[in-house]
């Protein structure tokens, strides 16, 4: 007895089988986690070094250089870059998504320790953290306040609200821009020390001296102790001001008299307004593999908290989120769900005309989801935009096997047979087809689950998702909807008008098609003709269609990345940020302005504007951001240009083409090398607003020691260079307290004392004899350029060159062009690389055609296994190249792209397409074993699939519907992977119906009344009319 047989017999059986699967899945889906992607973040960890006052070219020698040759033998690296900053030095080591980030980590600072005895000893200890280097915050907040000074607003900051973001779960790090940091500032006369006889140096000492906190001990009696503590430290600006440097002659020379003493903000290096208003921020930055909506979710909880401890007059506002895009996008798929299973449910009414038919395959939409919630679940698998996608083409999918079983049953039932008889008979007839079209969805899925890289782990999910829907799904159409047909369906002896109607137009549609297909089966090469040029233009179609990695999505945010010249102030670059917010504010459709002046040098800067919601706008961000590019082009004094981020969880920054040239030449050929790139690619009206991250002119004051001279005069170099380095660069001397907290007390001269060259000259050191000497004879100053930041790519030096590509042209096209002209520009010793999306993409795309021909490979070995021919599955493929032009031409008129989507649905398709050519090849073997010829069998067994075939099309392209017509959050992705299943199902099924039978009266073989499964047939192989393989 056949398991469809134990469920029409045992109908609480089949009914608790069901019931479970939906149990199992409603737990599962409670445990699930939310996220946009499935977990495709590459595990990345930085080292970042500090080592003061180093230019660039020191701190790539002696730095960089040093720590990533010991790391380039970590296993499972994917790429190392590095940038060699002034002061700093930042390596990124990628690594392939295989590892598991704590114990790359940990393999990282392993490297590190091994060769920390080869840094210069001046070195701060490098830090190893495992987040992206210049990551990106997920949520900004800003703190404004009228009332309160910026000073004490950096310190709620540091204080109250820093501490409590730290401990959101995924928070690597919170950082503070635009922080006012206390401290007390020491603004040196050098005039009023040289009359004085006095150099830095003493008031550095005097500063070391009067200003220290020892524990003094204790007092000791018999009975008692007392401890004693020396008041030694100084805390005010007056204190300081008393402090005494040294006695002249009887007087006492005092801080005061030779320096401004004021309590002010250590640097002012980075500044944040938020909606026009002066604010400081606070950005949290997420690890490499946190989710970003639990972490904004968090963040977003704690603030009803925070609000209510800070001082009056102090308001907090999250100034960005970036999660409120994927909550938005995943909410939207939920309405799509259930507009696919309203049209889904529509479609089956029209065809059945009966509530109670139509319940039945309507109750395996629920059965089905919420099953493949647990495989889901067993799968560690989380609920994300693609898993959610899978589920809405799961709707139109998982109906298809039981409207095969309901109408061969409903068949019967009309015929006169009672309906348990009919159950039992048609779901016996129909067994095998449906276990057939289960397991070939399922193995058109299997090979996407081999695809390498992060694509590959995106679609694992989504396939896996699919597949188990639709396992589940085959499994229902097995147990619970045979039993359901015996127990609901009826003979209607009386049909109201609306099932007399549809049924003369059902009828007909069978009438005209039998006519049909009898005149295409007498020209049978014509068929074939028409097969061959459809194959032909997908084809052609293919080759022509453009193609990217993911379509560009309205995000709901515009980015404007701004590049003052190397050398520019804080107060020139926040010049042009005020003129980019002006243009912000004259756009209607931004409701918050968010702008960073400082980050990461006081040259760049960048205001982000965030959208209203996607429904209260007509344009989209990238219109907006189109409009924006030329008016930020023509500002003067520097290079700003609008970003729309991307998808796929690349970089909040990245965009699209990313071309790294590397060498082991100098910056300066390779500055030449890249200029003639930027030529060429100036030329290409396909890409636009192109940069390159090596700047070989920030200007620099070299300073040299004659030697000789300082010898003879008694000053030694380590004087020269630490008065220097005191009066220009504000030298930190001890500390002092302020409520229980340290801050730093800063020596400098006052900036109108170091604004041009020639100040250097005016300070003096002192030399034999109390001499006071000026530096002016001691030193030669020069003007020179040196880079801004010098940058390494696997090892090797390396210049990228980034660009937007424009609306019409395409990534793939882009990369073509870039590769010519390397090949007609670059000398040898150079070599090209990809990074960021460019990588994603040329990775991507060669593992795509891979998985398609597999996918295609496997459908045919299972079919070829089940049917026990190598034939009859070679007939039913022929349907592929017929869909894949219609998904083709649809992509082509809708505007998409080749692109990771896109391709998804291709694969979908190719498993969608096979049903209809199963059923009808597998009925016409039946009736062949029943004695009937190739014609006639084929003709017969067309007809009476034409139906089902209808309907599980009409299911299916009603269900992809909503996805093609999806509007809001995310809603480019999914019309791609719409209009693919729309497309190819509607053009695919016209073309299949009539090539099927035509390709299956030329190339069957079977001997008609020959068993089409030996393997499968019942014992008793009497006793059924003619018999039909049992399943």
């Amino acid at each position: 007895m056949q398991l469809p047989e134990v469920a029409i017999r045992r109908p609480v059986f089949a009914t608790v089988l069901s019931l479970l699967i939906l149990l199992v899945g409603l737990v599962s889906f409670n445990n699930l986690t939310v996220r946009e992607y499935p977990r495709i973040d590459e595990p990345t960890v930085t080292v970042t070094t500090r080592f003061g006052g180093a230019s660039s070219e020191v701190i790539e020698s002696q730095v960089t250089k040093v720590l990533e040759d010991s790391l380039a033998g970590i296993e499972g690296v994917d790429i190392i870059t590095s940038i060699s900053r002034q002061e700093q030095s930042q390596i990124t080591v990628r690594f392939k998504l295989e590892r598991d980030p704590d114990s790359a980590a940990a393999d990282v600072r392993d490297k590190v320790s091994r060769v920390r005895q080869r840094l210069p000893d001046d070195v701060d200890e490098p830090t190893i953290a495992k987040v992206e280097a210049d990551a990106t915050p997920v949520i900004w907040l800003a703190l404004n306040s009228d009332t309160v000074s910026a000073l004490d607003l950096s310190d709620v900051a540091n204080r109250l609200i820093k501490p409590r973001l730290q401990t959101a779960p995924g928070a690597a790090d919170v950082r503070i821009w635009g922080e006012r940091r206390f401290s007390m500032r020491i603004w040196l006369d050098p005039d009023r020390l040289a009359a004085y006889n006095l150099t830095v140096q003493d008031v550095e000492d005097a500063l070391r001296r009067s200003n220290l906190e020892v524990p003094a001990g204790r007092i000791e009696s018999s009975q008692r102790e007392f401890n004693v503590t020396a008041a030694t430290d100084v805390q005010t600006p007056e204190q300081f001001r008393a402090i005494g440097i040294r006695t002249v002659k009887g007087q006492t020379i005092r801080i005061g008299d030779v320096a401004r003493v004021e309590q002010a903000p250590q640097d002012e290096r980075t500044s944040v307004r938020y909606n026009g208003r002066d604010a400081v921020s606070l950005g949290v930055i997420r690890q490499a593999t946190a989710n970003p909506l639990e972490l904004s979710a968090a963040v977003q909880n704690m603030l009803p908290s925070i609000t209510a401890e800070l001082p009056k007059g102090v308001s907090i506002e999250v100034a960005n989120d970036n999660s409120i895009f994927i909550d938005r996008s995943i909410k939207a798929v939920y309405t799509t769900i259930a507009e696919a299973v309203v049209l889904v449910a529509l479609v089956i009414f029209l065809f059945l005309r009966t509530l109670r038919a139509s319940v039945i395959p309507l109750i395996t939409i629920p059965v089905s989801l919420i099953g493949s919630f647990a495989l889901m679940g067993l799968f560690g698998f989380s609920i994300n935009t693609l898993t959610l996608l899978a589920l809405v083409l799961a709707i139109g999918l998982v109906v298809d096997d039981a409207i095969v079983m309901l109408e061969n049953i409903y068949r019967h039932i009309e015929e006169g047979m009672k309906p348990f008889d009919a159950a039992i008979k048609g779901a016996r007839e129909i067994g095998f087809a449906i276990v057939a079209m289960t397991l070939t969805l399922a193995a058109v899925y299997a090979p996407l689950a081999f695809t390498p890289g992060r694509t590959g782990r995106l679609f694992a999910e989504f396939a896996l998702a699919l597949a188990g829907a639709v396992v589940v799904s085959g499994f229902v159409a097995l147990t619970l909807s045979p039993m359901m047909c015996s127990k609901l369906l009826r003979h209607v002896d009386q049909p109201g008008r609306f099932d007399r109607f549809m049924e003369r137009v059902l009828v007909r549609i069978n009438q005209g098609y039998d006519r049909l297909l009898g005149l295409s089966l007498q020209v049978r090469w014509l068929v074939v003709g028409v097969m061959l040029a459809s194959a032909g233009a997908s084809w052609w179609l293919l080759s022509t269609t453009r193609s990217e990695l993911a379509p560009m999505e309205d995000r709901g945010v515009v980015l404007a990345n701004i590049n003052g010249p190397d050398g520019a102030t804080l107060a020139y670059t926040r010049r042009y940020v005020d003129a980019i917010e002006k243009m912000a504010r004259e756009q209607p459709e931004f409701d918050r302005i968010f702008a960073v002046v400082g980050n990461p040098s006081v040259a760049q800067g960048s205001v982000t504007m965030r959208g209203k919601a996607w429904e209260e706008r007509d344009r989209s961000t990238m219109e907006i951001a189109r409009a924006l590019a030329p008016r930020m082009a023509a500002l003067p004094g520097i290079s700003a240009y609008p970003i729309t981020p991307p998808s796929l969880g690349q970089g909040f920054r990245e965009r699209p083409l990313n071309f790294v040239i590397v060498t082991n030449d100098t910056y300066e050929n390779l500055s030449a090398v890249v200029r003639q790139f930027q030529d060429r690619m100036a030329q290409n009206p396909g890409l636009v607003q192109v940069d390159t991250d090596l700047r070989l002119n920030k200007p620099e004051i070299r300073m040299d020691v004659d030697r000789e001279r300082a010898a003879d005069m008694g000053v030694s170099v380590d004087a020269i260079a630490r008065t220097v380095e005191t009066m220009l660069g504000g030298r930190t001397v001890t500390r002092y307290k302020r409520d229980g907290e340290q801050y730093d007390v800063v020596v400098q001269t006052v900036s109108a004392n170091r604004s041009t060259p020639e100040d250097i000259d005016r300070l003096f050191v002192r030399g034999r004899g109390d001499a006071m000497i000026p530096l002016a004879s001691l030193i030669s100053t020069r003007e020179v350029v040196v880079p801004r930041e010098l940058n390494h790519f696997g090892q090797r030096r390396s210049a990228s060159i980034t660009a937007n590509v424009a609306p019409d042209y395409s990534l793939g096209e882009a990369l073509q062009f870039m590769e010519q002209t390397a090949r007609e520009i670059l000398p040898a010793g150079y070599a090209t690389d990809l990074n960021g999306q460019s990588r994603e993409f040329r990775n991507a795309s060669g593992s795509l055609a891979l998985v398609f021909v597999l996918s295609l490979l496997f459908i045919y070995l299972v079919l070829s296994a089940q049917f026990e021919s190598f034939v009859d599955p070679f007939i039913i493929m022929l349907s592929v190249p017929l869909s894949m032009m219609g998904a083709l031409l649809a992509l082509k008129l809708s505007g998409g792209t080749l692109n990771v989507f896109s391709q998804i649905g291709l694969i979908t398709l190719v498993g969608l397409i096979t049903k209809h050519g199963i059923l009808i090849v597998e009925f016409s073997n039946q009736l062949r074993e029943q004695g009937l010829e190739k014609l006639d069998a084929v003709k017969q067994a067309a007809g009476l699939r034409l139906r089902p075939i209808m309907m599980t099309t009409g299911a299916m392209v009603l269900g992809a519907i909503p996805l093609a017509l999806a509007t809001g959050a995310g809603a480019e992705s999914r019309q791609q992977i719409g209009w693919v299943i729309v497309g190819g199902m509607s053009v695919g099924t016209l073309l299949t119906i009539f090539v099927v039978p035509t390709m299956y009266t030329l190339l069957s073989r079977r001997q008609s009344g020959e068993s089409a499964h030996p393997v499968m047939h019942d014992e008793a192989g009497g006793d059924h009319a003619g018999a039909i393989p049992a399943k």
